[in-house]
């Protein structure tokens, strides 16, 4: 990931800021339905789940210069979904909800090249937190 697709990243980020709840919900209720199969595993109301995640997206995004820094606490957060109940195998449906909620909320901003910087860092992120939760022994 350059420089360039993290600009693109922050910068369409903001963006979403001023509606940060609603892009929340709409990440959400995509999800449940590209893979309905997870939603049992949010026991909490997911109008708060919807915050907590922008939340710490909007952390990530800030630390994608230090990419170094942000890797470390996705791998711990990867570890903790894995009391969850979260598999590898659900980190695809994610990406493709985050990828659908993004192009809802920025519409015509969200160009091919941001889409390819969101998918590339996703990919990147994705990745490590796939390799921390099988190395902790999720089940695919």
């Amino acid at each position: 990931m350059n420089q360039s697709q993290i600009t693109l990243i922050q910068q369409s980020y903001a963006k979403l800021v001023p509606s940060k709840q609603q892009a929340g919900e709409i990440f959400y209720a995509k999800l449940f339905e590209i893979a309905p199969e997870v939603r049992p595993l949010f026991k909490e109301n997911v109008t708060e789940q919807a915050g907590k995640l922008m939340t710490m997206l909007g952390t990530v995004v800030n630390g994608l210069r230090d990419l170094h820094k942000v890797t470390p606490i996705a791998r711990k957060m990867a570890v903790e979904h894995v009391g969850y109940g979260v598999k590898p195998a659900h980190y695809e449906p994610v990406g493709a909800a985050l990828i659908a909620t993004l192009e809802a909320g920025l519409g015509e901003d969200f160009t091919l090249e941001t889409r390819e910087a969101w998918v590339e860092a996703y990919s990147i992120l994705s990745t490590a937190m796939i390799d921390a939760a099988k190395a902790q022994g999720a089940p695919e």
